[in-house]
């Protein structure tokens, strides 16, 4: 799904945002940054500040995320969307996984949706919310 928000096109590359509560979001994020060697992407854990304050204006509670989000200038992708628009712009090898784009989002969505809501069951859920090291800081926001 794509929708326009009111937000600042910075030039800086899309922003991820995700729920740094999530071990299974955040070892995500972690692979990310570890392969988004141009560093395309900048993150935003849904319990910060900033996070937070985007996630409403894309008409989402951040106290209860049901979805991680890319969003880049005024354009949202989130659900199944997100996850192929990241791995898409990671280059190859992890491109590849957009093949799944054959198959239609109104049934990619669902299964995207029930690994969402079961994600603490399955993966846990951390205390605190992951930290990045140093060296990635700077893409946090």
């Amino acid at each position: 799904m794509a929708a326009t928000v009111p937000l600042t096109d910075d030039g800086h590359g899309p922003i991820i945002l995700f729920d740094a509560e999530c071990v299974l979001c955040s070892v995500n994020a972690q692979f990310v940054l570890r392969h988004d060697r141009a560093g395309h992407f900048r993150l935003a854990s849904m319990q910060g500040d900033i996070g937070a304050e985007i996630y409403r204006r894309c008409g989402m509670d951040p106290k209860d995320p049901v979805s991680m989000l890319v969003v880049e200038g005024g354009r949202v992708r989130q659900d199944s969307d997100a996850v192929l628009s990241i791995y898409e712009a990671l280059g190859l090898p992890w491109r590849l996984v957009t093949v799944l784009r054959i198959v239609p989002a109104f049934l990619r969505d669902p299964v995207y949706r029930f690994v969402a809501r079961n994600r603490y069951r399955w993966f846990g859920k951390r205390e605190e919310c992951w930290v990045a090291p140093p060296e990635y800081r700077k893409r946090i926001l």
